[in-house]
């Protein structure tokens, strides 16, 4: 626990929603283009969402994991949270690497590497956010649900375009 609450929080929630929806924003610039042309040539399984549903999860995802980094600062600070602020940081960089892998390159199979990575990560840092703050630990389950499911929609793109 932090001897005391940060000076100014709500400029710590302004900052970690403006640096999860940067890596969107890389994410989705590296994404967009992609979709018509490469993306849409790809064989898919019949249980693919339509396009159109992955920027309105994401967006959502990414706000809960703002809340949840913004959650364990309030409550413990830098300091007092390394190993969960290293781990949210380690994630949301393996996020934002999956969309240059799977778009950028073109490669499926990186991707999935990536997302097993990303997994674990989302996986460690929802347990030490839980042993500092449950509501952010709570607020990063649904993206994991999700990067569970992204992978296995990965796996089967891999799978059928390898």
């Amino acid at each position: 626990m932090m001897d005391s609450p940060p000076r100014h929080p709500w400029l710590g929630l302004i900052t970690a929603v403006i640096l999860c929806f940067a890596v969107a924003g890389v994410g989705g610039w590296v994404t967009a283009p992609n979709i018509p042309s490469w993306y849409a040539g790809l064989v898919k399984p019949s249980w693919t969402p339509p396009d159109w549903i992955f920027g309105p999860v994401w967006s959502v995802l990414y706000l809960g994991m703002a809340v949840a980094v913004w959650l364990v600062w309030r409550r413990n600070g830098f300091a007092g949270a390394t190993v969960p602020m290293v781990l949210f940081g380690t994630q949301l960089a393996l996020n934002g690497a999956w969309s240059w892998l799977f778009f950028g390159l073109h490669s499926p199979g990186a991707a999935l590497v990536d997302l097993v990575l990303l997994w674990a990560a989302i996986a460690a840092t929802t347990v030490t956010f839980w042993r500092r703050s449950i509501p952010a630990a709570i607020l990063l389950v649904p993206y994991l649900i999700w990067v569970s499911f992204a992978g296995a929609l990965n796996f089967a793109i891999w799978r059928l375009n390898g």
